[in-house]
């Protein structure tokens, strides 16, 4: 399997397929490279480079006792970028890799970049305050953190309701998207999975954002139980210069894999990246 090693010794697991432009995926929390399958062989099958990776700490890359901020993980993606010589890139991020974008454009720059997708992604700031009141109670970030500790395993398999919308009457919800959330949720770490909490709860992306140059699509469905519409897409299209913004009616956090707005989705990014 190929990996590339970073600046401070850890191994990140990367896919890479087809050929052409590339379109580098980071991926959300608790999951790993494989929540991208279904984008990853759609670019490979239309002329592009499909390039997915394992944040550290989960999936199959290194799974060290600490560097869960967003600092590391841009470094990290920058140390991807740089060891396999990738220019022109298409960043594309889910959820917490949102985050992992925005710090990396705002620490390395966008040279190596030419567009940017964030789809359902945490930035600008998850957690409430007196400024951002549409934001989560550091409470729910709480919870979050103790129910990991206390059975992991089951807590991923009621989080996948919420992520994906299935308590949500008519949802076109399968059990394999279900399944497939729980097993990558079991192979990160849980040293990762709490350490990623406070990350992506308290980090503020607002200056990153800020340093957008590039044509950059905002994806969030409406109905986001997980990072909140108000507080994330609906900002973040506003903070970002050059920004294409687009709402999914009853849209899930998940709804890159959910059959029905998969496709969609799929089909605005393939547009995306052909412009």
């Amino acid at each position: 399997m190929p990996y590339v090693t970073t600046r401070d010794g850890n191994e990140i697991f990367y896919k890479d397929w087809g050929t052409g432009t590339p379109v580098v995926f980071c991926h959300g929390w608790p999951l790993n490279a494989d929540a991208w399958d279904d984008q990853m062989k759609m670019v490979a099958d239309n002329r592009f480079r499909g390039i997915a990776h394992d944040r550290r700490g989960h999936g199959r890359s290194s799974q060290p006792w600490d560097g869960y901020d967003f600092d590391t993980f841009a470094d990290d993606l920058n140390d991807l970028i740089t060891q396999l010589d990738l220019r022109d890139v298409a960043l594309v991020a889910h959820s917490m890799g949102g985050g992992e974008l925005a710090r990396y454009i705002g620490r390395h720059g966008t040279g190596r970049v030419s567009k940017a997708v964030l789809l359902a992604a945490i930035p600008p700031i998850m957690v409430k305050s007196a400024d951002n009141p549409e934001g989560t109670p550091d409470t729910v970030f709480d919870s979050i953190k103790e129910g990991i500790i206390a059975e992991r395993s089951q807590f991923w398999r009621d989080t996948a309701e919420t992520f994906f919308g299935a308590n949500r009457p008519g949802n076109r919800v399968t059990q394999g998207n279900k399944d497939a959330f729980w097993l990558m949720a079991m192979q990160e770490n849980i040293q990762a999975a709490v350490r990623c909490v406070d990350a992506f709860g308290y980090t503020d992306f607002t200056e990153d954002l800020k340093k957008f140059d590039i044509p950059t699509l905002v994806v969030h469905g409406d109905d986001d139980q997980v990072v909140p519409i108000a507080a994330a897409g609906a900002k973040s299209s506003k903070i970002i210069p050059t920004c294409t913004y687009k709402v999914y009616e009853g849209g899930s956090h998940g709804l890159a894999n959910v059959p029905g707005t998969k496709e969609r989705f799929n089909a605005d990014l393939l547009e995306f990246l052909r412009t």
